[in-house]
């Protein structure tokens, strides 16, 4: 779990740089710069949705994901969640909290690099991909927290337990996560990450947490297709 020490490390401190620092910047550019930073999440979503190999899994994906997420209804709890901090902490950065800690665990959670870097750092204590993965989230926690305020710090707690988890149940997850399985996940979690730039930029609001479980409906949809023989 080394890596992801590393990288929950990284969220924290560059949470802090840009709550700290994030105050010298004045309002219009820290909100233009978000404005740019949700243009290239929108960019690396479309990029991840491109890869899928059967558009039919990805759909199917979506919508038993949509329904498995409603009925939890992951998106409230995490907004409880966020708003207990919130209560927790000082008048400072209210209004803004559950917001920034929403988003950034989406951000940080969903995609392939959070799935196979834990599983490389489980199974063999590889941690180049979380290393690499460290350095892109603690560049962004600064631009977010300087933009959306101290919640993004917080957001290294989901990262904690979602590939903490994962790293420590990789060798079970190593049978069932094939490059076919991968691909899907990774195509399913860049609509997620689409979902996430629409959501940044107030277009519309899009209830990308009940969406999560959709990334492992594409695990028993492709092992289905493939006995089918349609993928």
């Amino acid at each position: 779990m080394f890596g992801t020490q590393v990288n929950v490390i990284a969220i924290v401190a560059g949470g802090l740089i840009g709550t700290i620092f994030g105050k010298i910047i004045p309002e219009r550019i820290r909100n233009t710069i978000l404005q740019g930073l949700a243009l290239v999440v929108i960019l690396i979503g479309l990029e991840m949705a491109l890869e899928t190999g059967n558009i039919l899994i990805v759909i199917a994906s979506l919508v038993l994901g949509a329904i498995v997420g409603e009925l939890i209804d992951i998106e409230c709890r995490l907004n409880q969640f966020g708003k207990y901090l919130e209560t927790k902490l000082s008048r400072r950065g209210r209004g803004n909290f559950t917001k920034a800690f929403v988003t950034a665990s989406l951000v940080y959670c969903v995609g392939a690099m959070a799935i196979v870097g834990a599983l490389q750092d489980g199974l063999n204590g590889d941690h180049s991909i979380l290393f690499a993965k460290s350095a892109l989230d603690g560049v962004t926690s600064i631009i977010f927290s300087a933009s959306m305020g101290i919640g993004v710090i917080f957001a290294a707690l989901p990262v904690l337990i979602y590939q903490g988890s994962i790293a420590l149940f990789a060798g079970i997850l190593q049978g069932i996560l094939s490059d076919a399985v991968i691909v899907e996940m990774t195509a399913v979690g860049g609509l997620l990450i689409f979902g996430i730039g629409i959501n940044i930029l107030q277009i519309k609001d899009v209830k990308v947490a009940n969406l999560l479980p959709s990334i492992f409906f594409a695990i028993p949809l492709v092992i289905l297709f493939n006995y089918l023989g349609i993928y």
